[in-house]
């Protein structure tokens, strides 16, 4: 789906990540983890080409993602910002009628696939509402329903990034949207790359972990093999505590 292949990117003169080579799979939710200054929300910004490259290439379906066209990358590809900055007083509906800017659809049908997406992202009854009024959580929910929006004409398994998206929700919508995630990998074939910082939550939503460091991958895989005593310690310097919880496929990090 995306291929990654000898990724090195530099800002003001730092080498921010170094030779990243990663294959990311249409119907898989890959989490991107590391601490703060790894390089993950640069490779999630290299995706969606808001950084440039110094070295590398990065392929989406089998063509350089530079050559895609910008209507048609839009409909294929969309990011979720960890911040969104819009002060404007639009309506809920008409923050999330943005994501139809890419797609040729009627007034009518445009209207329909808004309120299945206010639907879906629980919104239905903040349409109406000045959007600069909304909590943090609301307001971050109301943008991933205008990136939904604007993937619903994808000619191929669409592309969802999503960069830290549970930050400024409470604890049962950071769950939702993570569930969310991962129903529209599996049931859609959605290609999801998320940023988190909780491990557990990466542990129990992503198919694929990918460990970086420095801006480097140190380590890359399934939860069991990934998220390691020796690379927790290496990687956060922190010795954790693994507990074996009842119904769950991977130990619970303390």
């Amino acid at each position: 789906m995306i291929d990654i292949k000898h990724v090195s990117v530099r800002i003001k003169h730092k080498p921010v990540l170094t030779n990243i080579n990663l294959h990311i799979k249409a119907g898989k939710v890959t989490a991107l983890l590391g601490p703060n200054g790894a390089g993950k929300s640069t490779l999630l910004k290299s995706l969606c080409q808001d950084n440039q490259l110094d070295a590398g290439q990065i392929m989406l379906a089998n063509s350089p993602i530079q050559d895609w066209d910008r209507l048609s990358l839009a409909k294929n590809l969309a990011v979720l910002p960890q911040h969104a900055s819009l002060t404007f007083p639009f309506e809920v509906h008409e923050v999330v009628a943005m994501g139809l800017y890419p797609l040729t659809l009627s007034s009518k049908q445009g209207m329909i696939l808004i309120d299945e997406q206010l639907e879906l992202l629980s919104l239905s009854a903040l349409k109406h509402r000045s959007y600069p009024t909304l909590s943090g959580g609301e307001k971050q929910r109301v943008q991933l329903a205008r990136v939904l929006t604007q993937l619903q004409q994808a000619t191929q398994p669409p592309v969802l990034l999503l960069d830290e998206p549970t930050s400024a929700l409470d604890l049962a919508q950071q769950h939702r949207v993570l569930s969310l995630a991962r129903s529209l990998a599996h049931q859609q074939d959605y290609a999801v790359v998320v940023v988190l910082h909780d491990l557990n939550q990466a542990s129990r939503y992503a198919d694929e972990l990918v460990i970086l460091e420095r801006g480097q991958i140190v380590s890359q895989g399934s939860a069991k093999s990934t998220l390691t005593p020796d690379t927790i310690k290496q990687v956060w310097q922190y010795e954790p505590q693994f507990i074996n919880a009842p119904g769950c496929d991977t130990p619970l990090l303390y």
